[in-house]
């Protein structure tokens, strides 16, 4: 009989509740708005040929590099940076290898290193999900083939400085070091701007944030040539569909618009952080387009009376060191006054529950 490999048949599946999503959406990180109306103008544009023909992905990559500053060799566009996280576990891992992680974080690194046989080093982020640099040099080995970390940080909008960055590279360099830079439009800090990238530095962008691409699944990941030259040998050449490719272009060009959506988020992101202040809510300082709220044992009621409202937002309640706290995502200035409205109604309805229920301990 048929049976998947080992390391598969042991993985947990991922299961986002993609299912219902009716209302505001805050729930994903997802821009608020949408993509550029240059965007929709090309793709509108697309004829049935261009929708016949196999996608050819080289010319959107110079587009990319020449936007990055980089060589066409740095890069590959791939089906978002889910795509790039797989690439690098089948480039670089083999049964036994062991994957380094900081917990809590984005799940994918974990999925896709298990899934080559690898084993996965969980290292826990420190009190206030403090970045563990010593505990996670200290976890490096001989067998340590790849190590991800997100900055900023998902779920906690947590970032990490150059410095330890390149500190890390540094002192693994056998390992494959990933940094994750999903919501780089929101923090402004990058190691692309790095003259001499130690050569086992990938980093990874995606156009699903600031662009509001999710749908097309585009990102980038960017590393030293000859290494992505190996990357590429397991990556298909049809990866990242026509459309994708074809709107690409004006979503480059047309920076105004992502730049004004990014400020518009960080502008919110401060007026929500101050609003959970004055709600007395437990909250984490943010550089990603979320915040990480925690709400307590009323998690769950938390979730259902803000989806009530036609406001969703994303429990976190099961990431290590996450107990009881909740994501919201921040966007435009009209989503940020309508969560801000709901969150003082909700915040009230929890506090009437605990005093009517002393016995539930927030």
């Amino acid at each position: 009989m048929l049976e998947a490999r080992a390391a598969v048949q042991k993985l947990r599946s991922y299961h986002p509740p993609l299912a219902g999503r009716q209302g505001l959406r805050l729930d994903f990180n997802e821009n608020t708005v949408g993509c550029s109306p240059r965007v929709l103008a090309r793709m509108r544009a697309l004829d049935a040929e261009a929708l016949a023909r196999y996608p050819d992905r080289e010319p959107a990559e110079r587009e990319v590099a020449r936007f990055l500053g980089l060589d066409a060799a740095q890069l590959l566009l791939t089906n978002g940076v889910d795509e790039a996280i797989h690439l690098l576990c089948s480039t670089y891992l083999e049964a036994g290898d062991e994957a380094i992680i900081v917990v809590p974080t984005f799940a994918m690194y974990s999925l896709f290193a298990h899934a080559e046989g690898a084993q996965v080093i969980e290292v826990q982020s420190g009190l206030d999900f403090a970045f563990p640099t010593a505990q996670l040099l200290a976890r490096i080995s001989p067998h340590t083939r790849l190590i991800a970390v997100a900055n900023p940080n998902n779920p906690t909008g947590a970032a990490v400085s150059e410095e330890i960055l390149l500190q890390i590279a540094e002192a693994a360099p056998h390992a494959a070091f990933l940094v994750d830079e999903a919501y780089f439009e929101f923090h402004g800090e990058t190691l692309l701007t790095r003259p001499a990238r130690p050569s086992n530095v990938f980093v990874a962008r995606t156009f699903s944030k600031a662009y509001g691409l999710a749908g097309l699944r585009i990102g980038v990941l960017v590393g030293d040539g000859t290494q992505m030259e190996m990357v590429r040998r397991v990556a298909s050449p049809y990866n990242v569909n026509a459309v994708a490719l074809a709107v690409l272009p004006e979503a480059l060009q047309d920076t105004a618009y992502v730049e004004r959506y990014a400020a518009e988020v960080r502008r919110n992101r401060d007026v929500l952080e101050q609003e959970l202040c004055a709600l007395e809510l437990r909250y984490w300082p943010s550089r990603g387009n979320f915040v990480l709220v925690r709400v307590g044992p009323l998690h769950n009621s938390f979730v259902s009376s803000l989806r009530g409202r036609g406001i969703l937002v994303r429990d976190r309640n099961s990431d290590p060191g996450c107990e009881g706290c909740v994501r919201l995502t921040v966007g435009s200035d009209d989503h940020t006054r309508t969560l801000i409205a709901a969150l003082r109604s909700v915040a009230e309805e929890l506090r009437l529950h605990l005093r009517s229920h002393p016995e539930v301990q927030a």
